[in-house]
């Protein structure tokens, strides 16, 4: 009888696991940042990569400088021998800084729409494109959902 009952309440707990899992996953699936890549001519060989994302209504994407605790957005290029990064990517957007009491510290992100902006040189007249992936986590005041790698390429 003892077995029956562990093995009952085993059940249950692994069946409300499940569909935790599944719940977050399709909400996952249904809440998420339209990113969009392109880029603009600047003058001759120099270019502005603008990776732009559109966060849902309600929800916020944390910049590249946030502080400690939840992923910071980040990009990954990747190496081209046609093509050179000049600076840091640049955050354009409303910035929101606010203290945090979850994490405890200063958070610093963005709501509705920012253009993440990395210029790039050429070094040939060679077409080519610049190709990576951004890894970012977008909360809203009662969740966060998993950190999220998007991959791009962007033809200059």
């Amino acid at each position: 009888m003892r077995n029956y009952i562990k093995s009952t309440y085993q059940m249950k707990y692994t069946v409300t696991l499940l569909i935790t899992i599944l719940t977050l996953t399709l909400q996952a699936q249904k809440i998420k940042v339209d990113w969009t890549f392109t880029s603009k001519k600047i003058k001759e060989g120099i270019y502005e990569l603008h990776l732009t994302a559109k966060v849902p209504k309600g929800w916020h994407l944390y910049s590249q400088y946030t502080g400690e605790g939840p992923v910071a957005t980040a990009f990954k290029f990747n190496t081209n021998a046609l093509a050179t990064l000049t600076g840091k990517v640049k955050e354009l957007g409303k910035l929101v800084t606010v203290d945090d009491v979850v994490w405890k510290n200063k958070q610093k992100f963005f709501y509705n729409t920012v253009d993440f902006v990395q210029q790039v040189q050429l070094k040939t007249k060679i077409k080519t494109n610049v190709s990576g992936e951004v890894e970012y986590m977008i909360c809203d005041d009662n969740q966060c959902l998993p950190p999220t790698t998007q991959k791009y390429s962007i033809t200059l």
